[in-house]
């Protein structure tokens, strides 16, 4: 499904995978967020950030560093 692409985040809120993506777009990172919530039931499952693998360990790096997401 996405082949060439890494997971960076998993979050239960959907706010922060779209800030996630947000802030790696500013840093010229590319992100896909992948809902995987319920639509009966939104408490249950995740939402996760993915990127390409070229910039997956920069996008880490990103996330644990950016004070407004953390």
């Amino acid at each position: 499904m996405f082949e060439n692409w890494e997971k960076v985040l998993t979050t239960p809120m959907p706010y922060r995978a779209e800030l996630a993506k947000a802030i790696l777009a500013e840093n010229e990172i590319d992100a896909v967020v992948l809902n995987k919530q319920s639509s009966s039931y939104p408490p249950f499952g995740n939402c996760e950030v993915y990127v390409p693998i070229k910039h997956a360990i920069i996008a880490k790096i990103i996330l644990e560093h950016e004070t407004t997401f953390g």
